[in-house]
């Protein structure tokens, strides 16, 4: 049976940021992949691209999706990470996926449209996203889908010990929204520091983006 990498666009004015990067048309969002999402916080990070942060920040503070935000850092090129926590009112797509006993690899911005990348282990799965997204009356587009053999069954490019980090990591839930594992312990787990488990994780999920990448341009689109 092989894993799949679908990549899709949906567009909601409920969706997380979407009211932001309306009203920033500089602005390009994408998901922080290897970041740690307290479960307690709930706060979420994202890399921002803006020519003007104050901009950005007035379209947080009337964004309906977003509560308490806060810059992070920022590398004083129009670039900075931000976490955010949001509203009740927000429509999150990640512990639909995530039911699905998939992984959200990226997600950024296309003006105020967002196209996801994800990972599942069985191309019906995503049935859920689309069901999800009826009964939420969000427009959705299927961009491309390309199956790989199952991420225990091949390298990708991974080293051993990338492959056994992301599959622990998997299994303990730690790519979940809210993580059911903390990163302590997935190195706990693996029985190796803190700062080694980030990355490993980090290093193969990079390793799994390029490698998927690769295979899209050099296979035809389904």
């Amino acid at each position: 049976m092989a894993d799949i990498k679908a990549v899709v666009r949906i567009e909601h004015p409920d969706i997380v940021l979407t009211k932001t990067v309306a009203h920033d048309r500089s602005s390009r969002v994408r998901s922080v992949s290897e970041a740690g999402t307290d479960p307690t916080s709930g706060k979420f990070f994202y890399h921002i691209e803006s020519s003007d942060f104050r901009r950005f920040e007035g379209g947080l503070r009337t964004d309906h999706t977003i509560g308490e935000f806060e810059r992070v850092t920022e590398t004083g090129d129009g670039k900075a990470i931000y976490s955010f926590e949001y509203t009740d009112e927000a429509k999150i797509l990640s512990p639909v996926i995530s039911t699905a006993n998939g992984v959200i690899l990226d997600m950024e911005n296309e003006g105020d449209t967002w196209i996801i990348t994800v990972w599942m282990s069985e191309r019906a799965d995503l049935v859920h996203l689309w069901d999800y997204a009826e009964q939420n009356d969000i427009e959705i587009e299927l961009l491309r889908v390309n199956e790989y053999a199952s991420l225990g069954e091949t390298d990708a490019g991974l080293t051993e010990s990338q492959r056994e980090a992301l599959l622990v990591a998997f299994e303990a839930g730690y790519f979940e929204e809210p993580r059911n594992a903390t990163l302590s312990e997935v190195a706990a787990e693996l029985d190796i520091s803190q700062p080694a488990a980030s990355g490993l994780l980090r290093r193969g999920i990079k390793r799994l983006i390029v490698s998927s990448m690769m295979d899209d341009s050099e296979s035809p689109e389904s």
